[in-house]
């Protein structure tokens, strides 16, 4: 990989951990240049639009990560109830393994930018659109009828963007883990 597509790739994903951490409002431009390691030039060349374009670029790639570990999910578990029980690991692990301090990787920057950017609301439907369709798809070939899976998917989902910030706030993984018993 060329040496400037580093530079995008890196400026995206310390965008990414910062805004996850502590806000999109919170971060500045400067504080993910010096993360990255990224020259300042870089951050113009990719984002000439500047923070905004960069906090769409890191909705998306958050949302593909999401996406990416629940599909992987699903096609080990057919199960709806191994799928979320599993699911609910990961997402425990990820929020123990930051001392608490992580939520959702979409969720801080969507409440503080959507619906004024555009952009940015644009990426975080599409992305949890697609982790609700991952799960609609998961109750759907276990037998459940195509608008009740999609439904109960937008529920968990929602379920589990709830159990993040519990998570959180008690600094316990429990209330994640608890997300599975609504299957």
């Amino acid at each position: 990989m060329a040496k400037a597509a580093v530079h995008k790739g890196n400026l995206i994903q310390s965008a990414m951990r910062l805004f996850r951490r502590q806000g999109y409002a919170s971060t500045g431009l400067q504080q993910i240049l010096a993360e990255s390691g990224a020259p300042r030039g870089s951050l113009y060349h990719y984002f000439p639009e500047g923070k905004e374009a960069l906090g769409e670029a890191a909705v998306d790639l958050a949302g593909q990560r999401i996406h990416e570990m629940l599909s992987e999910l699903a096609e080990r578990h057919t199960d709806p109830k191994a799928f979320v029980r599993g699911w609910c690991r990961v997402m425990a692990g990820w929020m123990q393994e930051s001392g608490f301090r992580s939520g959702c990787p979409l969720a801080t920057t969507l409440l503080e930018t959507a619906p004024d950017s555009a952009g940015i609301t644009k990426a975080g439907r599409a992305a949890i659109d697609g982790w609700i369709d991952v799960v609609a798809r998961v109750l759907r070939e276990a037998g459940m009828p195509a608008r009740e899976a999609r439904a109960r998917a937008q529920l968990l989902v929602a379920a589990m963007e709830g159990a993040l910030l519990l998570s959180r706030v008690r600094k316990s993984k429990q209330p994640i883990l608890d997300v599975a018993k609504l299957v």
